[in-house]
């Protein structure tokens, strides 16, 4: 038997940007995004100061925009720091949340990503939750235990229902702005290690949409994204080139039947 489960391909711009580049860039994706097949859908989180530029010119658009992070507060005296209330005022559809660079340069625990998750699905916006290793913790093997515990911490903290709603993403810390990628066989291991993880949560939380993200390119998208529980991508560097972001988008379509 098999069933589909739809594609999703998220940009992460990261902290680049300016507002006239930012529109080119915006303006081609939603351009070249209207002859991607149905079964793909997109989305770019932009840094915040440019949540209402990418409003303006992606809305109506099929290409969704998000922030790549969110307070773990609703309010108050946190200067410095957007809540996630406020990221839904610009229409945001994602925001992501844990990813390697906030947990190692913002000392961001696991226990502190879940309440980042529990505020964004509050404010009615997909978390996207990133977990991944170190290649000190993948030589040693512990892969499964670091991200699986990364996963636990956010699911620990959610109703069946409430995890339905998230996607995960798998971001190998060795394989991020490395040039070095995951095989296809080591990624497609974690993502169905991850995949019986969020199985056993509820049967509702086992088609959460899984992303891969480390150095996802044009020419290695296609053989990624054709990985029975790899559902699309959490692109980083490729994403800021609208050509490059469109061609992975494009291949996210090989690999929509998968097993079930």
């Amino acid at each position: 038997m098999t069933k589909q489960r739809s594609k999703l391909v998220v940009g992460n711009w990261k902290m680049h940007g300016r507002l006239a580049a930012n529109a080119a860039l915006l303006e081609g994706v939603a351009q070249g995004a209207q002859a991607l097949p149905a079964d793909v859908r997109v989305g770019v989180c932009v840094p915040f100061v440019y949540l209402a530029q990418a409003q303006a010119l992606l809305g109506g658009s099929r290409v969704a925009w998000g922030s790549q992070d969110v307070s773990a507060h609703e309010q108050g005296a946190y200067t410095g720091e957007v809540a996630a209330g406020m990221v839904a005022d610009f229409e945001a559809g994602f925001a992501i949340v844990g990813h390697s660079e906030r947990r190692a340069y913002h000392g961001e625990s696991p226990e502190l990503v879940a309440v980042k998750t529990q505020r964004a699905l509050a404010a009615g916006v997909t978390p996207i939750v990133c977990v991944g290793e170190t290649l000190e913790e993948r030589e040693s093997g512990a892969t499964e235990q670091v991200v699986g515990a990364q996963l636990d911490a956010v699911l620990a903290v959610l109703s069946e229902q409430e995890a339905a709603q998230i996607v995960v993403a798998y971001e190998p810390v060795w394989a991020i702005g490395t040039g070095r990628s995951a095989t296809t066989q080591q990624a497609q291991q974690v993502h169905a290690f991850l995949r019986a993880r969020l199985a056993a949560k509820g049967a509702n939380v086992a088609d959460v949409p899984l992303l891969y993200g480390g150095s996802v390119k044009p020419d290695n998208a296609a053989e990624l994204f054709r990985q029975a529980d790899i559902d699309g991508g959490l692109i980083g560097g490729a994403s800021l080139k609208a050509q490059d972001f469109l061609a992975i988008c494009a291949a996210a379509t090989a690999g929509a039947s998968v097993a079930g």
